[in-house]
């Protein structure tokens, strides 16, 4: 499989049932989900730690009764407390507890009385469809308040396996054993905050199985990572030079305004663009040029100088945003470029210039060919798409980014902790790869510029768009405390020194 695709809950069923089919009884591969949890527990906790396993009425359950039988086997002391009934319990889920030997106390109360080292949590998994009350809601506020770690199976009861959502409350693991695929809850927030660790485990369902889960997930998810589009990300050979490289355009706002423009610019020549030229306002030259060395220098105060400089076929990527300013006069820049055909990146207040205006931007994109990457956070989101049908109510993030980029015939960048960047095609790629770290000034700048640097140097702008989220997350990684905006182009030498020796 894929090692970047993820599966949704609907296609992990898929893959069961074809892996059945095919004549792989369904016990064996909860026993196979088990021993992946067991073996996860023995990392914890050696023989002799006290294990409680806390089971729910399907199949994750039966997980947990695998998991525990295995486990008392290897001489952890194992208690056992069932949401339900024994003999409620049917299908592989009941073949699992009649091989557990040991007590299953039915009913999840008095839980206090307990004192494990560690916590199997096997009551619901990524298929939960409902809000959790009652005895779960009890059992999720012990296993949150315990002081020892919990072990989620699947995913952490109370989170939805395809969004990420909270259904009404929701273990905080510290580690999660998920099969076969990464679901899009384990990436999306706050999911992915409750998964602690995760650990991904095969159970033997084979190819053709495999095969039949990615083909109900289409539109196509994805994890972004090099497995992504690493394929894709420019090389240099014997014969590269500057020109074969690409020309970023940088369009730069007025005098006390220029600190993002540069950023942006900086960015787009650390990235790989052979040539970086910062387009800005006559009173703005000289604020630019005591900052600017490598990257050179135009004068462009408005649309039609604008138009002149395009008239340069070199200039193949235009960014357009950052400190720009609102209004009329940047949506004339926009229009500009956008018919000029160039590969387009817009940010910022480019974005917020077309509020409520996505379907004339749209149109300015379709006519120039639609090479464009957007990259607003939610609050830009929410101003541009006003109105549409990519914010009405009830919309997942993967669900609203999709719709946008449809909209709009642009690549969506839609910013967060767990970015989400979709093609008009369909097609998603959630990024785990962040930090907190990178909720600073300037640092959405830095991201605009590493986009419109690899456009320029030939990616497409889906591919192109999530490398640079995950190399902007990369460097957000390696630095850590103390991080700045202008750290960021700084440490892309090193980002891509690493990247090279993975792809390698």
């Amino acid at each position: 499989m894929d090692a970047a695709r993820l599966l949704t809950v609907e296609a992990m069923a898929a893959v069961d049932a074809a892996a059945i089919a095919a004549g792989i009884p369904g016990i064996d591969l909860m026993r196979r989900a088990g021993a992946a949890v067991a073996a996860e527990a023995r990392a914890l906790f050696p023989a002799g730690g006290r294990v409680l396993v806390l089971c729910g009425p399907g199949n994750n359950g039966g997980d947990g009764f695998v998991a525990a039988r295995l486990l008392a086997g290897s001489g952890h002391a194992v208690s056992l407390r069932l949401l339900g009934t024994r003999a409620g319990l049917s299908g592989d889920a009941g073949l699992a507890a009649a091989e557990w030997s040991g007590p299953a106390v039915e009913g999840l109360d008095a839980l206090e009385a307990e004192q494990p080292d560690l916590i199997i949590d096997a009551l619901f998994g990524a298929g939960l469809s409902r809000d959790l009350g009652g005895a779960a809601e009890t059992a999720v506020s012990f296993m949150n308040s315990s002081t020892c770690p919990v072990l989620s199976v699947d995913v952490p009861s109370g989170i939805d396996g395809n969004t990420g959502a909270i259904r009404g409350c929701a273990v905080r693991a510290a580690r999660t054993v998920t099969f076969v695929a990464r679901k899009p809850g384990h990436l999306l927030e706050p999911g992915r905050s409750h998964c602690g660790a995760l650990i991904l485990a095969g159970i033997g369902t084979g190819a053709p199985a495999l095969a039949a889960g990615l083909a109900a997930c289409v539109p196509p998810l994805y994890r972004n990572g090099p497995a992504l589009w690493g394929p894709a990300f420019p090389r240099l050979s014997a014969a590269s030079h500057k020109y074969t490289r690409g020309h970023v355009l940088v369009l730069s706002g007025p005098a006390c305004r220029t600190g993002a423009a540069r950023l942006a610019a900086r960015a787009a020549l650390r990235i790989g663009a052979g040539l970086v030229t910062l387009a800005s306002p006559a009173d703005a030259l000289p604020e630019n040029a005591a900052h600017l060395t490598a990257i050179m220098l135009r004068p462009c105060g408005s649309a039609d100088d604008l138009d002149d400089l395009l008239v340069d076929e070199r200039l193949n990527a235009v960014l357009a945003g950052p400190g720009l300013g609102t209004g009329a006069p940047t949506r004339d820049l926009v229009v500009v470029a956008a018919s000029a055909g160039r590969r387009l990146v817009l940010d910022a207040d480019a974005l917020t210039s077309f509020k409520g205006q996505s379907a004339a931007l749209a149109g300015h994109i379709a006519e120039g060919g639609g090479q464009a990457v957007l990259t607003p956070h939610a609050g830009e989101f929410a101003r541009l798409f006003d109105g549409t049908a990519a914010v009405a109510d009830g919309l997942t993030k993967v669900e609203s980014a999709r719709r946008a980029a449809a909209l709009t015939g642009a690549v969506l960048v839609l910013k967060g902790a767990d970015t989400v960047v979709a093609a008009p095609d369909g097609r998603v790629a959630i990024n785990d790869h962040g930090t907190s770290y990178l909720g600073t000034a300037g640092s959405g700048d830095v991201l605009g510029g590493l986009v419109a640097g690899l456009l320029a140097q030939g990616m497409e702008p889906f591919e192109g768009a999530a490398a640079a989220v995950w190399l902007h997350g990369d460097a957000g990684r390696r630095h850590g405390p103390g991080l700045i905006a202008e750290d960021l182009p700084e440490l892309m030498p090193a980002v891509l020194a690493g990247l090279d020796a993975s792809l390698r």
